[in-house]
């Protein structure tokens, strides 16, 4: 066996052990010391989204997750439901409050997502969990970022906003999933709590907004 190959075959290995026996207990211990640590944070944030637009607290919507799995997403609401005179709601801009683009640009509405990589429904860094409707439209390579669990925030994340195109934010979630190690994830949760406190322009917001992904030409 030649160097090349065995430094190939060693790097392939200590890939398996961190993906298999590391991230998956490291996630929940900082889910945990997270949330207890934030916890001040949590109660006031919730209270303001109570007073300041309403119930439910907590906005809930299924996506896609490990190997397609269905889960409960969980974020603090950032609009209210206010309706016109048939009953419909609204337009999302309509609703959509001070109070909510605030806790957007802060990323502070993305906090209980704690609690879905505290029950393994999501890591704290992976491709972000894109919307169930997108499903049928990946190929097989946009495919592959389901082979690992979903993300609070991703090397797509920190690489841009909404400048890239769908392509290359999924290029960057398929060589995640291929080059996944310790010191990449150490070096993205750096790069995303850097981003969140200078506003740099991180977006956690990938296919819920007007820019929807349609399919490959």
């Amino acid at each position: 066996m030649s160097d090349e190959t065995k430094a190939s075959t060693e790097s392939s290995i200590k890939l398996s052990i961190y993906r298999k026996f590391v991230k998956r207990p490291l996630d929940f211990t900082l889910s945990l010391m997270t949330l207890i640590i934030l916890s001040p944070v949590l109660a006031i944030v919730a209270f303001l989204v109570k007073k300041k637009l309403g119930s439910p607290i907590i906005f809930e919507q299924k996506r896609p997750g490990l190997n397609e799995e269905i889960f409960t997403l969980y974020k603090f609401r950032t609009m209210t439901d206010e309706r016109d005179e048939a009953g419909t709601l609204l337009p999302n801009h309509l609703r959509t409050t001070k109070f909510g683009n605030f806790l957007r640009s802060t990323s502070l509405d993305e906090l209980p997502e704690l609690f879905n990589i505290l029950k393994g429904d999501m890591s704290f860094i992976g491709p972000r969990p894109l919307l169930i409707e997108y499903l049928p439209l990946y190929n097989e390579r946009q495919k592959r970022r389901h082979q690992v669990r979903p993300g609070l925030s991703g090397l797509a994340q920190v690489s841009g906003r909404n400048a890239i195109s769908w392509q290359q934010k999924f290029d960057l979630d398929v060589y995640y999933v291929d080059h996944m190690k310790f010191s990449l994830d150490f070096k993205l949760i750096f790069l995303t709590i850097k981003k969140v406190f200078v506003r740099d322009g991180i977006n956690f917001q990938n296919g819920s907004s007007n820019n929807k992904f349609s399919g490959n030409k």
